[in-house]
């Protein structure tokens, strides 16, 4: 009961303090020019939207808060007619012209081709009902492209008659090539800017969509390796090490490395199935070191543990290999997951930054 209550403030206190999306701009209904029904801050990247929808002709105005990370960036909002996901996206981007250095919207098809960087990003004709668009920077005709600046991308559809749900998705790159935006940063924020509205009654379908499954599992994962790897084996290790030669305990201290260890393991063992769904989840998404060191470390706690199965008698001769044996696995295990953990830490850490 104990170790229970010990894991959930400890998951309590990793949500408080390393939050799967770092959201701080609050939406808003108003814009120098029109002004919204409705306003929805979005699950990434400090976005917002703002819309009126008028059921009589199935007409929806809506704007799109972005901002810049890189002066020769881009900020894009578009609607995907299938799922909430970037392939099959019908897109309107902005970015500063190449030419003139004033602010351009243009209309652009995420293909499967340009998701896999075969062909670059052209602009060419939506085949969805736009009946207008346009876009402007935060401060009037002055303002420039800095990273940090704020643009507002306006647009008019006209949607399927009796279908008010729309699949939005979003996203930023730092380079524009010519008239050709260059692929977005690959962070799990970057991937998870998708939603699904109901532009009538305002109800998102699922939260935040894709990235709202990822943000949970993301925040489980590291609660949960943060308690396995980087307190439950290191404390039954220190168990071991310490509390064996007390003699007024006799083998209790066993006892309870045994269980500590295997508690930490079996939560371990949850926690890395946890992460290989989230690669599955974010395709692209690559943290090298980080799932390498998972690898090992698990490996090595499932050796440990099988090692349990094999452990001879105190008078074997075998002995004293099997105890070289458990230590070096024992130790090299609790070392690697320690230091995943902190790079867990600050793999989260560089995402909320983002």
């Amino acid at each position: 009961m104990n170790l229970f209550i010990f894991f959930i403030l400890a998951f309590l206190f990793f949500v408080c303090f390393f939050p799967g999306h770092a959201v701080s701009s609050h939406c808003t209904t108003q814009t120098p020019t029109k002004t919204f029904q409705r306003c929805m801050t979005l699950p990434s990247q400090q976005a917002s939207i703002a819309w009126t929808f008028h059921p009589h002709n199935a007409t929806l105005d809506l704007v799109f808060f972005g901002n810049f990370i890189s002066p020769s960036g881009w900020v894009g909002w578009g609607i995907n007619p299938v799922s909430p996901e970037m392939t099959g996206t019908r897109a309107l981007i902005a970015f500063p012209d190449p030419n003139s250095g004033q602010i351009v919207l243009l209309p652009y098809v995420i293909d499967p081709t340009v998701k896999l960087q075969r062909t670059p990003l052209l602009s060419r004709p939506l085949d969805v009902h736009l009946l207008s668009s346009s876009a402007a920077l935060y401060g009037g005709k002055l303002a420039t492209v800095h990273a940090g600046a704020a643009v507002q991308i306006y647009a008019t559809l006209r949607l399927s008659p009796n279908r008010t749900r729309i699949h939005h998705v979003w996203n930023r790159g730092l380079y524009v090539q010519g008239y050709s935006p260059t692929i977005h940063p690959t962070t799990a924020d970057d991937l998870s800017s998708t939603a699904t509205v109901d532009v009538l009654s305002g109800s998102t379908a699922g939260g935040s969509g894709a990235g709202g499954v990822v943000a949970t599992l993301r925040t489980f994962h590291g609660a949960i390796n943060a308690v396995s790897w980087g307190v439950l084996l290191p404390i039954g290790a220190v168990t071991a090490r310490y509390l064996r030669h007390v003699q007024s305990i006799g083998p209790s201290w066993f006892f309870a490395h045994m269980g500590v260890q295997l508690s930490g393991f079996v939560l371990g063992t949850v926690g890395f199935a946890v992460g290989i769904r989230l690669g599955d989840l974010s395709p692209g998404v690559q943290y090298g070191l980080h799932r390498k060191l998972g690898f090992a470390a698990f490996i090595l706690g499932a050796l440990q543990t099988l090692a349990l199965l094999f452990r001879p008698k105190t008078t074997n001769k075998f002995r004293k290999y099997w105890k070289s044996y458990h230590h070096f696995v024992g130790y090299s295990c609790v070392v690697l997951g320690v230091v995943n953990v902190f790079q867990g830490f600050e793999i989260i850490e560089k995402s909320n930054k983002i």
